[in-house]
């Protein structure tokens, strides 16, 4: 594709600037690392709410740019060797933008697989046990009478914060400094105690480090526009 007009997508949702990296997003904890990241990198872009009340989420358009109908969803079209390129997965993303911006990913080799090392953790990790555990403590998921499979995530969320706990010790961040994997992290770390309120059952004032990292994180001002955007109707 050489233009956005190109994308069907675009028809539901048309760019505001046809120069800007389009995101179709939601501020869920996957949606929130991207637009934290776009602030972050200080990259011009048009946010467009993806409203899931609405199922716009299963509409042709956007499933036409991403056809396993999650956000967030870009499209950058200033992309490689100036054509206009569509993302889906936000760890797919988040490495995109940082090689694009030459920011919050390092340029030496081994700093930067292990970033993407703990960036992977998070997306096979933290988002997909946190997202289950939260199923079952505040959605129908907690209708289960059956304890195990509650159980379960309970144990493993826990498990994964130990290991990000021990991560931290002696780091203000997961790599030397703020980078790619900690936006990747860090909006579940606050879904999990502030939106499903699972705090508690993992023991998540027992943890040495993870408590402070969240602060320090959340507290950074692009991080606190980011979380916001797109805007909710």
């Amino acid at each position: 594709m050489t233009s956005l007009t190109e994308f069907e997508i675009t028809k539901r949702w048309p760019p505001v600037n046809a120069d800007n990296i389009q995101l179709y997003s939601l501020p869920t904890p996957n949606g929130q690392k991207v637009s934290i990241a776009l602030e972050e990198m200080e990259l011009p872009y048009d946010p467009h709410l993806v409203n899931f009340a609405n199922n716009d989420q299963e509409t042709p358009e956007f499933l036409s740019l991403n056809p396993n109908n999650k956000i967030p969803a870009i499209i950058d079209p200033n992309g490689p060797g100036g054509q206009p390129i569509g993302l889906f997965e936000s760890g797919a993303i988040l490495i995109y933008l940082a090689e694009k911006s030459g920011k919050l990913l390092s340029a030496d080799p081994a700093k930067r697989y292990e970033t993407i090392q703990w960036l992977m953790f998070q997306m096979g990790g933290i988002g997909p046990m946190f997202g289950q555990l939260g199923y079952f403590v505040k959605f129908a998921g907690s209708e289960i009478e059956d304890p195990r499979p509650r159980q379960r995530y309970i144990d493993e969320c826990a498990r994964l914060l130990e290991v990000l706990d021990q991560r931290l010790e002696g780091r203000e961040f997961i790599m030397d400094d703020y980078s790619i994997a900690d936006i990747a992290t860090f909006p579940w770390l606050g879904a999990l105690v502030n939106f499903y309120k699972a705090g508690d059952l993992v023991g998540w004032d027992d943890f040495d480090n993870v408590p402070a990292y969240l602060e320090r994180c959340t507290a950074r001002p692009a991080a606190q526009r980011g979380r916001a955007i797109p805007a909710r109707d």
